[in-house]
């Protein structure tokens, strides 16, 4: 389903639903006084919960002002400045790009008047810039952001955090030494439903945590990242040396340049990509550390258009006895050319109920064991069935219960701005009052960490050791 459908599909779904919750109010009271602490005051099946805006915004107002500078004018970096302008106290100073065409369109976005430049240090020697956004490929994160922290900005750093696991050992420590804020952007971080789901899964409310999956299939160009290069991309145009970077050197290559995600050298593939989302959700609710083992698989089945990074991609990841969960095991998909439409899905599962998280949504089912476990006699001889029958039911007497709701749902208020907008209001509260962030370089490095060790398992077809308390890739196995 396309971005515009799926948006359309659940206004409507929302809007139905509303009014089913407003017209059936007394019987969401009746169902709240049966369910568990962690689900009180939610309505029963078929009628969702509509989330309260439980953080406080006023932090955001009346404060002095947060200057922005954008590095990486893509469609990310567009994005991700447009909703941090919508915080209050935010104004747009500067951006940067190596691609002519971009800075125009800052221009045209943000005023004619907006300082442009290709050359990302010029930046940083402002004094009337606060923080930066790094909007850019996956292998310029670490250099930018250290570059930043260390010459005085706060840094909002895209996902995935680094492409390579050292690079996140050296922001870990840069953003220590200078103090200042770095923050991932992995906005379901800072999600309403997150945070709801956290509290439902430490209540008990679904049992003991057993295995969880995670998938974000895609079917669209745009969501193979096939975008679209516009006709004046050159190498007059687009400042290709420094693009390279680190990268092995080639010639110019607009498809590597407007297209970087399909490849190894700039970016990490649908792990990097969109695997530190779902195991960023996952880490968030649990409050795990990470995985000690990841196995990974997959192919290039139909974008065969000489991307280097597969179109499919399955992993398992093995996630040890904790302090803060029980031995459990994940499993990730993604496809890319999903003819079912796409979808997208975290889904947690207990020994007594599951948690699913949509885009907008989060349903809970509570299916909790029998105390007795049921009897199959009917092969028995007579009296061996009339003894076990006896047996049984001294063991298990005739106890009736209350049938309470089996499934409720929550989905975002009307006014929800967004998890992206959530995020940048947290990001923008710690830069103002130096608090900690809700997603730091640690917690970033333990998210992409195993996405790393995802893709070498891919590459080598052979199980990866991750070691998530240290945040080391330990080799195969």
């Amino acid at each position: 389903m396309n971005d515009k459908k799926r948006a359309a599909t659940s206004a409507n779904q929302e809007s139905k639903s509303r009014r089913s919750f407003l017209k059936t109010l007394g019987l969401a009271g009746t169902a709240a006084a049966t369910a568990p602490a962690a689900l009180a005051n939610t309505p029963s099946m078929g009628i969702p919960q509509y989330l309260n805006l439980i953080k406080s915004h006023s932090s955001t107002s009346a404060n002095d002002k947060v200057r922005i500078a954008l590095i990486g004018t893509g469609g990310m970096g567009i994005g991700d400045t447009q909703t941090a302008l919508m915080v209050d106290g935010i104004e747009m100073v500067a951006a940067c790009d190596l691609y002519d065409g971009r800075l125009r369109r800052a221009k045209e976005l943000w005023g004619d008047q907006l300082p442009v430049t290709k050359d990302y240090r010029e930046l940083l020697e402002r004094k009337d810039i606060d923080a930066v956004i790094n909007a850019t490929t996956d292998h310029w994160h670490e250099k930018i952001s250290s570059d930043a922290m260390h010459k005085g900005k706060h840094v909002y750093c895209e996902k995935p955090m680094v492409q390579k696991v050292d690079d996140g050992h050296t922001l870990i420590k840069v953003a220590k030494e200078t103090g200042k804020v770095f923050q991932v952007g992995s906005q379901f971080a800072s999600s309403l439903l997150i945070a709801k789901a956290r509290d439902i899964l430490k209540a008990g409310d679904i049992g003991e945590l057993v295995f969880a999956e995670a998938i974000y299939d895609r079917h669209s160009a745009m969501g193979a990242w096939q975008y679209s290069i516009p006709p004046d991309a050159s190498p007059q145009t687009v400042d290709w040396d420094t693009y390279l970077g680190s990268a092995p050197k080639r010639p110019w290559d607009p498809l590597r340049f407007f297209r970087w995600r399909n490849y190894q050298d700039y970016g990490t593939g649908i792990a990097g990509d969109l695997y530190v989302h779902l195991l960023t959700s996952l880490h968030c609710i649990t409050g795990s550390k990470g995985p000690t083992r990841v196995y990974s698989s997959g192919g290039t089945r139909y974008w065969k258009d000489g991307r280097d990074v597969p179109d499919i991609q399955l992993s398992i990841y093995d996630y040890p006895k904790t302090a803060e969960h029980p031995e459990f095991n994940l499993t990730t998909r993604s496809n890319f050319v999903d003819g079912g439409g796409g979808n997208y899905l975290v889904r947690i599962v207990g020994t007594e109920g599951d948690l699913s998280l949509g885009f907008d949504s989060l349903t809970v089912h509570r299916n909790k064991f029998p105390k007795a476990p049921g009897m199959s006699i009917d092969n028995f001889p007579k009296d061996q069935k009339e003894l076990y029958v006896q047996e049984y039911n001294k063991l298990y007497p005739p106890h009736p219960e209350l049938d309470g709701p089996k499934e409720f749902k929550y989905a975002f208020p009307k006014d929800y701005k967004g998890d992206r907008y959530e995020h940048f209001v947290n990001f923008f509260k710690s830069v103002r009052t130096n608090s900690p962030n809700i997603e730091d370089a640690t917690f970033g490095l333990r998210a992409c960490g195993p996405t790393q060790c995802g893709n070498m398992s891919f590459a080598q077809k052979r199980a990866v050791s991750w070691d998530p308390i240290n945040m080391k890739i330990l080799g195969a196995v």
